[in-house]
């Protein structure tokens, strides 16, 4: 009896109650608060010890992407790729054979446009002959005539005999303004078939595919015994004499923008070394951004193309490569001071 009392009389052993869900969720939002402060609080820490500098006044900047004009090596005519001569990544000269072409069939109206030139002028040779001939003839009939009209007064000629000869004259005459004719006709046609070998030797030549400047090859396109059509894309070939960037600007910057003004690129993977480089031109109208390119104003904003030219003589450096991104800096102002980013050049 004295242990059912003790158990009746000690006290519940369960835990207390939890918390409304209310409650819980006041505490959860407390929680989530606090991270984001100091989320925040950090962030801001970082981004302020890592902002970079501003701009001196004078200096204008966008990003950008360092690009090279592109040339299309293309045939000419439709055939069938008969030599590759360089590759992707091959630096060339101008003038240098990169493709050939089959031509056999060209070679081929080559030959036959050589005969006729042949032909025609063993024609002419013919024709002169016949022609010195015919005068040799025209020119005795001519004497004879004369003479026959001399007698005939005197009796010791008749009349019969002068109409005969000068019959005869005028058919000499005719035949050798037939040989004449002849002559010019053979000329004519040697002269159509020598325009026609020169034809085929240019289009041979065009077979023939070489480098239209110096440059790169960024891409090869054709393979070896590949038929292409006319305008067949074989190789694409990077202008390196002729590096830009495209930036854009807002209306405020690129008013000061003007061509000719001094200009710095600084490329990411290169970030000791700025190439020197000026404006070269400036959009007459505004445009929206292109999704590629990184500006500091809102993508939907109209701005304004500048095209950053890198000096020849930076070229030669070697250190400019396209498709890398990077950062023009412009001096709008002549007494501006580059930012120390864009002071080191090559």
């Amino acid at each position: 009896m004295n242990l059912e009392k003790q158990l009746d009389l000690a006290p519940p052993t369960h835990s207390p109650a939890p918390p409304p869900p209310r409650q819980r969720r006041a505490t959860g939002r407390l929680a989530l608060l606090a991270l984001l402060v100091v989320g925040a609080g950090g962030g801001g820490a970082w981004w302020w010890t890592h902002r970079p500098p501003p701009l001196p006044a004078g200096i204008l900047a966008s990003n950008g992407r360092l690009e090279m004009d592109e040339i299309d090596i293309q045939t000419k005519f439709a055939g069938r790729v008969k030599e590759i001569m360089v590759d992707e990544g091959d630096a060339v000269r101008p003038g240098q054979v990169l493709a050939r072409m089959d031509v056999a069939d060209l070679n081929a109206e080559l030959a036959r446009a050589e005969a006729m030139i042949a032909q025609a002028e063993q024609t002419i040779a013919q024709g002169r002959a016949d022609l010195v001939q015919a005068g040799t003839t025209v020119t005795l009939m001519q004497r004879e005539v004369a003479r026959t009209t001399t007698l005939l007064p005197k009796g010791f000629a008749t009349q019969q005999t002068l109409d005969q000869q000068r019959q005869q004259l005028d058919a000499g005459t005719a035949g050798a303004h037939s040989v004449e004719a002849r002559i010019q006709a053979a000329e004519a046609s040697r002269d159509a078939a020598r325009q026609d070998a020169a034809l085929v030797s240019v289009n041979i030549a065009d077979n023939t595919l070489v480098a239209p400047k110096t440059g790169l090859i960024q891409y090869r396109l054709a393979n070896l015994g590949e038929v292409l059509p006319a305008g067949g894309k074989v190789y694409t070939l990077l202008d390196t004499h002729y590096a830009y960037m495209d930036v854009f600007l807002p209306t405020e910057e690129a008013g000061l923008a003007q061509p000719g003004r001094e200009a710095r690129i600084v490329l990411d993977a290169r970030p000791g070394h700025a190439l020197p480089a000026h404006v070269v031109f400036l959009a007459d109208q505004n445009q929206f951004t292109p999704k590629m390119v990184e500006t500091r104003t809102e993508r939907d904003k109209l701005m304004f193309r500048v095209r950053v030219r890198v000096d020849e003589a930076a070229l030669a450096t070697g250190a400019v490569q396209a498709g890398l991104p990077g950062i023009a800096y412009i001096r709008a102002d002549p007494a501006a001071t580059w930012p120390d980013v864009a002071r080191t050049a090559p």
